[in-house]
């Protein structure tokens, strides 16, 4: 009986899995597919969180995935990343492990680029699990610009600024 528990089980979560992620690609649509904002806003949103889940868990596969090879990468204080390649790596050796994000959601903006995918901006929070009480909780501005190209959503310049201390 147990064991048809656990295949029972298995399989539920099997069927869960196949339906989370056919619903979230029909949430991220192709560009040519984008009828008006309401379409842009969750198409973003869930590539944003896409984005966000896989840096916040270290899963440097899927977080790499949503980037152009050829990158740009722009931080207020650690200067220009050139590449998908450094990119992860930096995400690797840097972030994984210390750092999450947190996106505070009334901040964000989705602007349509025709012919090309979308600009996002907006204000992320900076978590230090287990330190926050040395490390503090900080804040900063971002903007991704979005191409949709070869039926997939890249972001190919970020831009990464005003980082300071959280207001309290």
């Amino acid at each position: 009986m147990s064991r048809f528990l656990a295949v029972r089980v298995g399989l539920s979560l099997a069927a869960f899995s196949l339906f989370a992620a056919i619903g979230n690609a029909q949430t991220i649509l192709p560009l040519d597919k984008i009828q008006n904002q309401a379409d842009l806003d969750k198409t973003i949103t869930a590539l944003d969180k896409e984005l966000f889940d896989a840096y916040n868990t270290c899963d440097l596969e899927t977080f790499a995935k949503l980037f152009d090879e050829n990158v740009e990468f722009y931080h207020d204080q650690g200067g220009v990343t050139l590449g998908r390649a450094a990119l992860t790596e930096s995400v690797k050796k840097n972030i994984c492990g210390k750092i999450t994000r947190e996106l505070l959601p009334t901040t964000l903006q989705i602007f349509y680029m025709k012919g090309y995918g979308a600009i996002e901006m907006g204000i992320r929070r900076f978590h230090h699990p287990g330190h926050e009480d040395t490390d503090g909780v900080g804040e900063g501005r971002f903007v991704h610009l979005w191409q949709y190209k070869d039926g997939g959503w890249r972001i190919t310049r970020v831009m990464s600024y005003d980082h300071h201390a959280a207001p309290q």
